[in-house]
């Protein structure tokens, strides 16, 4: 089919399953914290399943988690937003799916940043959009320029912040002047904020500060450390709640009951300070090791990634990444599994390990390049 012809694999992916053939991998490829959740969270589940909580819940989610959700905004932004625009997804995953039903036709095109997650083109494959690449690099702070988006003729554009790979955040004022950017132009602007709570010398600002009419994207599998409970959240206007609730109602049904249920218990703010800590202390350990050796493009502001630099060693990401696994046993994801622009001399470390593991891994690639 046509269709399938567009989607790329998530090569990650494919490098994870690659990675257990040997016993003494270090991992860096997989963006997943290797912490728990908070000790309410797993309580709630485990009440959850004594309870027998096996049923489907409203496809909007349960009223008490959007509560919950709305009270987040409130607490961490000062942003009020009605329970009702909120939204429980199976994940992230599925929320993107539903914001590009919401707000692209067949033909359209959605403006994205260029490296970037590589599941927002797939995304839009599945929805017959083409994406439109705004190439960012170390000189634009991994940032999408808002003077690009006139006369670019895309009908929404989808941002992360912070970025994966690159860690890079859209502070105040560059979000500001991309929300009145798309206002200007008629573009919707979706929000992937999955990894705020994870900033580490300042705070993520939402879009819903600038945007009343923004699509926002959340969920727990980073912050919240739950990724295998696949529970996330959207917020949309209020003129596409009922179009969204119908989406959701034929696409997924409902999030998993039991993870809302555990979700429920997930805004524990002195567990999740903890989480954050571990992962700041984490980044600078790696950064300041890694940095001599394979120059980081950009100090993350937030995420849990570095994006570095190998062109004095390869200009093919995805056969240095295959030769540092088979030689040495390390896993790190190529480049070009985040686009086309810089890709190919670029590699991404997640910090997603306790530093120990990680600083071994480090003097593998020391030892190897030296000799290599």
């Amino acid at each position: 089919m046509e269709r399938l012809q567009k989607f790329s694999p998530f090569y990650v992916m494919d490098l994870v399953r690659e990675a257990q053939r040997f016993d003494d991998t270090v991992h860096f490829e997989v963006g997943q914290p290797d912490l728990p959740p908070s000790p309410g969270v797993r309580r709630a589940l485990a009440e959850a399943v004594e309870e027998g909580r096996f049923a489907y819940t409203e496809s909007r989610g349960l009223s008490k988690l959007r509560e919950r959700i709305s009270d987040h905004y409130r607490h961490e932004y000062g942003v009020e937003v009605d329970p009702e625009r909120i939204l429980v997804t199976p994940g992230t995953s599925n929320a993107f799916l539903v914001a590009y039903l919401l707000s692209l036709e067949a033909g359209d095109r959605v403006g994205l940043a260029d490296p970037g997650y590589p599941c927002y083109p797939n995304f839009a494959a599945m929805v017959d959009a083409t994406p439109h690449y705004f190439p960012v690099d170390r000189e634009s702070g991994y940032r999408i320029d808002p003077a690009a988006l006139v006369g670019s003729g895309i009908r929404a554009l989808h941002i992360s912040s912070p970025s994966n790979p690159t860690g890079t955040l859209y502070d105040s004022a560059s979000l500001a002047a991309l929300a009145e950017a798309c206002r200007s132009e008629g573009i919707r602007l979706i929000s992937d904020e999955l990894y705020h709570g994870l900033v580490y010398e300042t705070q993520a600002p939402t879009a819903l500060a600038f945007d009343d009419e923004a699509i926002v994207i959340n969920g727990f599998s980073k912050y919240f450390c739950m990724p295998g409970l696949r529970i996330g959240w959207m917020v949309v206007p209020e003129s596409l709640i009922r179009p969204a609730e119908i989406i959701a109602q034929n696409l997924y049904i409902s999030a998993p009951t039991l993870s809302q249920y555990a979700a429920l218990e997930a805004f524990d703010y002195d567990y999740l300070a903890q989480v954050r800590d571990t992962f700041r202390r984490r980044r600078d350990a790696l950064y300041d090791a890694l940095d001599p050796l394979l120059p980081v493009d950009a100090r993350p502001q937030g995420a849990f990634y570095l994006w570095c630099d190998i062109s004095r060693y390869s200009d093919d990401a995805m056969a240095f990444s295959r030769e540092l696994l088979e030689a040495i046993h390390v896993a790190v994801t190529p480049g070009i599994d985040f686009g086309f622009h810089g890709t190919a001399t670029k590699i991404r470390f997640a910090y997603t390990r306790q530093i120990g593991h990680m600083l071994e891994g480090v003097e593998r690639l020391r030892e190897y390049l030296t000799r290599r």
